[in-house]
């Protein structure tokens, strides 16, 4: 199906779904004076706007905040969200001072059932302690080590991609980062089990996105569980292995770390946190580098200059020390994330009344922060919706204008563990894309975007892909 088939499609039904709206009315009544109660209104029955959320998420963003301000409620499939829509509101939810809201209450319930009991489900000391210990496989050492195992996966995969007028590179992308998790996170004792265990983490993702929340046989939340319980026989059946090795894969650290007061995981903990961290490592890379494919694709002039810096640096596969030096892609990679930002908000559950930015927020209420409306603000951002990479240049930084104007990887005790190692195999699998490949897309171009995990692209993302002659690939 073509993207502006797509497109077409989703335009109809978001408009028809749209056109039913009611009187706005405030979610709770305040009981503070001085704070104002938070408005919106519910939506079309029992669906409320999840197709809006899902489909328009930006432009449904940009609609509700104009018409409530940076504090609005929405109901989504019978679930009354708060939404949040500002570098100020995502700091303060994601700092939470006040410890007001918690992690786990929110995603326990949109994905516990698939990775129960992962960091991001856990709040406050069993956080922090789970936190201490899980820090140590992300030292830079044990980087440098995953980097070692990541380049030649890279390289073996990308000389299977076939070149041609419809390439889509999201679908690749997705493969190769799987390629890549079961190479540095489970180890190659994966061997003939790959297929099985790619299937059953698809499978677990794939169901913590689906909206029928209902163990029915056939459908993706069946499936999700039935994925779960493929990846926890994998990993319990082999922990004793990963224990007494000496690997270094993130299994093996898991199974081996140690925080500087002495504790370490459980066997249920390691199970948990792997899987987990398979979740979160895979969406998040995949997303960021089909978009950054898209955009370098879009605008070649962006694409030489990376690739002249790639070619610069001497050598096939970067080293550790490299990743500093492709300031071009570094550039490109945050512009990228600031358009289509890979998660693409926190969520929260307030354990009892707060406030955000002068809103009651009632106990209980479910919260999301919107960091990929907030990246798009033109309050805070010149042209937001232009691909514009030089923003992050040292002679401009429009980050800079607040420390949650870019937060891709969240903020507070709960920023992402592994952003280290997500830029790092970004970098890594760019820069031997650059060195390889050549590609572009049709100046008018935009793939559909949907929304699961963050903004993703729903066609596949269809690009020309040709390889480099030879002696354009050499880098000596």
């Amino acid at each position: 199906m073509t993207s502006a088939l797509i497109n077409s499609m989703r335009s109809t039904v978001v408009a028809l779904v749209g056109k039913v709206q009611r009187s706005p009315r405030p979610l709770a009544e305040s009981p503070d004076p001085a704070l104002r109660p938070v408005l919106g209104e519910p939506g079309a029955p029992l669906v409320g706007h999840a197709l809006s959320t899902v489909y328009d998420s930006l432009a449904f963003s940009r609609r509700r905040s104009a018409e409530f301000g940076p504090v609005y409620w929405s109901r989504v499939f019978g679930t009354d969200m708060i939404t949040v829509v500002s570098p100020e509101g995502v700091e303060q939810v994601a700092t939470n001072a006040d410890k007001a809201f918690s992690s786990e209450g929110a995603y326990e319930y949109l994905i516990g059932p698939f990775f129960h009991r992962g960091l991001l489900l856990m709040d406050f000391e069993q956080h922090l302690q789970h936190r201490r210990i899980m820090q140590q496989a992300f030292v830079r050492p044990r980087l440098i080590g995953y980097l070692n195992v990541m380049n030649p996966k890279i390289a073996t995969v990308l000389d299977e991609w076939r070149p041609g007028a419809r390439f889509e590179l999201y679908s690749a992308a997705k493969q190769l980062t799987l390629d890549i998790a079961n190479e540095v996170f489970v180890g190659e004792s994966v061997g003939a089990d790959a297929d099985r265990i790619t299937k059953a983490f698809i499978d677990a993702v794939r169901g913590g996105q689906t909206a029928i929340r209902s163990d029915v046989p056939g459908g993706n939340w069946h499936r999700g569980l039935r994925g779960r319980r493929v990846l926890e026989k994998y990993f319990r059946d082999r922990l004793d292995a990963h224990r007494a090795g000496e690997g270094d894969d993130l299994f093996t650290v898991l199974c081996q770390s140690r925080s500087d007061e002495g504790e370490t995981f459980s066997d249920d903990d390691v199970v948990n946190h792997m899987i987990f961290l398979m979740m979160a490592a895979h969406d998040t890379s995949t997303i960021t580098l089909a978009m950054m494919g898209y955009y370098l694709g879009r605008y070649p002039e962006w694409q030489e200059k990376a690739r002249a810096e790639s070619r610069a640096l001497g050598r096939d596969a970067i080293e550790f020390t490299d990743l500093d030096q492709l300031t071009t892609l570094d550039q490109v990679m945050k512009e990228a994330m600031r358009l289509n930002a890979p998660v693409g908000g926190l969520f929260r559950k307030a354990l009892r009344d707060t406030s955000i930015l002068g809103h009651h927020i009632p106990a209980g209420a479910m919260i999301v922060a919107s960091s990929y409306a907030s990246q798009r603000q033109g309050e805070v951002w010149a042209n937001p919706d232009e691909f514009d990479p030089g923003r992050f240049a040292e002679d401009r930084r429009e980050d800079k204008v607040h420390r949650y104007a870019w937060a891709p990887f969240g903020g507070g005790v709960h920023k992402c563990i592994g952003m280290h190692f997500g830029t790092m195999e970004i970098k890594a699998i760019m820069h031997q894309l650059l060195l390889g490949h050549r590609w572009t897309v049709p100046a008018d171009y935009e793939p559909p975007i949907g929304y699961g995990t963050g903004p993703m692209p729903l066609d596949g993302l269809p690009i020309t892909l040709e390889p480099l002659p030879n002696q354009e690939h050499a880098t000596t």
